[in-house]
């Protein structure tokens, strides 16, 4: 059973950004490896904390007989991570999918490749109750420490209940959990979940809202529990909406630690930046059209700024939507000071210039 290092686990439970890592493709659909490459070195000169590769964000099909890419990208990633030599913790998730066998294959994988944790995605196992789902994290968290995540629906995830997540709140080396279901109610089911398990202390909340960043990480969470008052905080982020305008995603993570280590009152300013990173949100996930565009929306902002050619992804029907480019185009113009597109422009020739030996 791997374990976290004492700095990765601070780096975890402090809070950290953790950006989703798309997938880089050419004309043919094949890896760019170059580009690749250069996500993963934007990433690190951003200020991230970590990267999660394997994940929705890295389109499932990577795991598809004809592609077979889900060992490369997690190989590359990690290649760029350990040639990078930070002097400071980086915390490497693998995205972990399917049934127990499959699972528990890649979790095996990933701690071969040096990666720190797996989050467990629970998407397409609708047959699977919740007990075999118990079951299955329990056998994922024997090779690998868990980072749980609740996806939301209208993307292959499913509703889960409350004493689900008490249960695997309570699972040993289940170190964190990434909560995505784009719903209030189903947020507060977790968070009052991890409160009553005895496990409350070791659990790390992350957000995955994208509709909800700013508010999910000034929000303290209290709940009575056996007579006593339990506190609980969303401390960071890994989300897909960080995979774009990362520089500035680390920046206003800092911001609202100072003002939550500061025991002020958190400026009303703050909840209208939650809702403008929101409408940014909405364009690059195509909240208008159940999120069909979501990979090619973080694609096209990508796209934009150099780091990718063009919006290609795995499955030729996952495109932008009619509308998307120009949603895009609008919050862009509107939230100027949200994206980091001087950033990207002033080490772009180096991310992609280099070599793996010179990285």
């Amino acid at each position: 059973m791997k374990q976290l290092t004492q700095d990765t686990e601070k780096l975890l439970t402090e809070g950290t950004v953790i950006p989703a890592h798309p997938l880089a493709l050419n004309s043919k659909r094949q890896m760019d490896e170059q580009r690749q490459r250069a996500l993963t070195r934007y990433y690190m000169d951003s200020g991230a904390g970590g990267i999660a590769v394997g994940v929705h964000t890295t389109q499932f099909e990577i795991r598809d007989k004809q592609y077979q890419l889900y060992e490369p990208v997690l190989r590359m990633a990690a290649e760029e991570v350990n040639q990078a030599q930070l002097n400071r913790p980086f915390i490497k998730v693998a995205g972990v999918a399917g049934p127990t066998e499959q699972a528990c294959a890649e979790a095996t994988l990933a701690a071969e490749l040096g990666y720190d944790l797996v989050l467990l995605s629970n998407g397409g196992l609708a047959e699977l109750s919740e007990k075999q789902l118990i079951q299955r994290t329990e056998k994922v968290a024997e090779i690998m420490p868990v980072f749980g995540f609740y996806l939301q629906p209208a993307v292959g995830g499913k509703v889960l209940s409350f004493d689900f997540w008490k249960d695997f709140a309570d699972i040993q080396n289940v170190k964190a959990i990434k909560m995505a279901p784009f719903n209030r109610y189903q947020t507060l089911d977790v968070v009052r979940a991890v409160c009553h398990s005895s496990r409350f202390q070791e659990i790390t909340l992350y957000t995955g809202n994208d509709d909800n960043i700013v508010a999910d990480l000034l929000t303290r969470y209290q709940f009575i529990v056996k007579g006593a008052k339990r506190e609980k905080e969303i401390v960071g982020g890994l989300l897909g909406h960080w995979a774009v305008w990362t520089q500035k995603a680390v920046e206003l993570l800092e911001e609202i630690k100072g003002i939550k280590n500061s025991g002020a009152s958190f400026p009303a300013a703050m909840l209208t930046k939650n809702i403008a990173v929101t409408d940014t949100n909405a364009a690059f996930f195509d909240a208008a059209n159940h999120f069909k565009g979501c990979i090619a929306g973080i694609h096209e902002v990508l796209r934009r700024q150099g780091l990718l050619e063009s919006t290609w992804c795995l499955n030729p029907d996952e495109r932008l939507s009619e509308g998307q480019y120009e949603e895009i185009s609008r919050v862009y113009q509107q939230y100027p000071e949200l994206n980091d597109d001087a950033f990207v422009q002033a080490h772009l020739a180096k991310w992609l210039g280099q070599s793996l030996k010179e990285a």
